[in-house]
């Protein structure tokens, strides 16, 4: 790796203390970056989001997507991790922490929202990050696309049953145009574009050039796509920065559940990985898809069902702020553990 993406974390670090800088010393400017969006999803996070995974969806190999299905495992461990044991895991912790170890901090009221927003993190499986995720641990980009698209499958059936049972109401409204949007703007459109680019450029000569000119396409934008990522960071940071400095105790307490959530899934499924004996570039996209949130999705569900300044909707926003230090965090941690699946 050059020295850019060596020092990733640091980056990620500076730019969350610059989000938060920027958010404070300029509200105006935040808060008109977040009246830009359209179903709940900001349209600028958007487009950096896209940014960050048009490179990835370059160097599938559409061709191969057809053997996937000939190595099930990785799928099997995704599908188990997200669906019959996240959820339940979140909602347990959230119910242990707030209703048992952090009572008397937090008001009844305020900690069943707390519990309801992080409920809604753990239903929701990540769709777009974890391909920057499965990039940076140099995941199968054809099997990442792959338990990515099954698991967006899943979840127009699953989620609204699995959130209605696990908040113990039955009025749930979807917000269809989020996850259609969303689902359209991080996967359909940018696999297009990756499809397009990919066949374009193979056609330019034998298969040996095509690869060669996709690898150095990919090279090309692969700063953009850290740009874009850093980007992202600043500006999630940026339009939380008012949360982030008048309610830093309710903060901290959240994430605490949510972190020992976070790095509990993970462990779960990479110890699973390494017992199933699957490769390390299919265990680790697959721990990542488990272990990451669709924040977009839990965050506009809360907004509908709780409102904009309730417990519920803080808990989702507090998820999206320890996400990116945390998943970077475990992409090292799986890079230094590579050889454990040699």
């Amino acid at each position: 790796m050059g020295f850019f993406e060596r020092y990733l974390s640091v980056w990620v670090g500076l730019c969350i203390v610059a989000g938060v800088g920027l958010g404070y010393a300029m509200p105006g400017v935040f808060a008109s970056i977040a009246t830009l969006e359209y179903a709940h999803v900001n349209l600028i996070v958007a487009v950096l989001i896209w940014l960050m995974i048009y490179p990835m969806m370059v160097q599938i190999d559409f061709g191969s997507i057809k053997d996937v299905g000939k190595k099930p495992k990785g799928l099997v461990l995704t599908l188990v991790i997200n669906w019959l044991i996240k959820p339940f895991t979140m909602a347990l912790l959230g119910w242990l922490f707030f209703k048992g170890i952090f009572a008397d901090w937090v008001d009844p009221q305020t900690a069943t929202e707390y519990i309801a927003g992080m409920i809604l993190l753990g239903v929701a499986p990540c769709t777009a990050m974890v391909f920057v995720w499965s990039h940076l641990t140099k995941g199968d980009a054809n099997y990442t696309l792959v338990q990515v698209s099954i698991n967006d499958l899943i979840m127009v059936v699953a989620f609204a049953p699995l959130t209605a049972m696990l908040l113990g109401v039955t009025d749930i409204t979807v917000p269809w145009d989020t996850l259609l949007l969303s689902v359209a703007l991080y996967v359909v459109l940018p696999l297009v574009a990756g499809y397009i680019t990919r066949r374009r450029l193979e056609n330019k000569g034998n298969n040996t050039q095509g690869n060669g000119a996709v690898d150095a396409l990919v090279s090309k934008l692969k700063p953009f796509s850290v740009i874009g990522l850093l980007l992202t960071i600043v500006i999630l940071f940026g339009l939380q920065a008012e949360t982030i400095l008048s309610q830093p105790q309710d903060i901290v307490l959240i994430a605490i559940p949510l972190l020992i959530q976070t790095y509990g899934i993970f462990a779960i499924a990479y110890f699973a990985a390494k017992r199933m004996k699957l490769p390390h570039n299919v265990a680790a996209p697959a721990c990542m898809i488990g272990t990451s949130n669709f924040f977009e999705l839990a965050v506009a569900v809360a907004i509908s069902l709780f409102g904009l300044h309730s417990g519920a909707a803080l808990a989702t926003v507090v998820g999206v702020l320890v996400e990116v230090p945390v998943m970077l965090s475990l992409v090292w941690f799986a890079n230094k553990t590579r050889h454990w699946f040699d």
